[in-house]
């Protein structure tokens, strides 16, 4: 399979250039554990719904992942309950999974770090989950106030995790080109000395505000 030349470029673009130039509305409002330092993706997003405390459906969903997915599990209520160790995990990266983000918790942690596998996680617990509950993969689900469906994107980095409905992603990532470039040249014109009170026209709201 190609890989898609938009997940690499919206990576380096970043989720805070992504959520900005996609109008400020899809984001991931949740304290993330991004737990390999330095980590950057953005890929398509498989959903998964697991049952209540359980990792069942996360088993059954190596076996469908593709490579470059960004694999997005989820329970019907977020509790610090590790969906994800270094086994699971070490499927994810033998299937070419591009991240994990787990509104859950994860366990194994200096060992996923050392694996290289991008993974963002709500908690870091020992807490195991059962085997026992079907849940689903596919479906529409929710994450930190966001609704993200399979096929949108998913952009990781530092900052946390931006989404991008499908059918927006060329429209959103050309609107984060141009921001990048204005950044670029405001960038520059700080570095000689300017201010963004000036630049920006936040003298002339401030003064009418006063």
């Amino acid at each position: 399979m190609t890989e898609d030349p938009r997940w690499s470029e919206l990576a380096e673009l970043g989720s805070a250039t992504v959520y900005e130039a996609g109008g400020r509305g899809g984001f991931v409002d949740a304290d993330l554990v991004q737990v390999v330092p330095g980590s950057r993706v953005a890929g398509p997003a498989r959903t998964v719904r697991c049952g209540q405390d359980d990792n069942l459906m996360v088993h059954a969903v190596m076996a469908a992942a593709e490579p470059g997915e960004i694999v997005v599990l989820t329970m019907p209520e977020p509790r610090p309950v590790a969906l994800i160790g270094e086994l699971l995990a070490t499927q994810a990266r033998e299937r070419g999974v591009g991240a994990l983000l787990v509104d859950a918790a994860v366990r194994d942690h200096e060992e996923l770090r050392e694996m290289g596998l991008p993974i963002w996680a709500r908690w870091v617990r020992v807490h195991g989950a059962a085997k026992e509950t079907l849940g689903s993969i596919g479906e529409p689900v929710e994450v930190g106030g966001v609704c993200i469906r399979q096929g949108d994107a998913v952009v990781l980095d530092a900052d946390g995790a931006a989404v991008i409905e499908a059918e927006r992603i060329d429209a959103v990532l050309e609107a984060s080109r141009r921001r990048a470039e204005r950044e670029r040249v405001k960038r520059a014109r700080l570095e000689d000395g300017a201010l963004s009170w000036e630049i920006d026209g936040l003298r002339e709201r401030f003064e009418a505000k006063a």
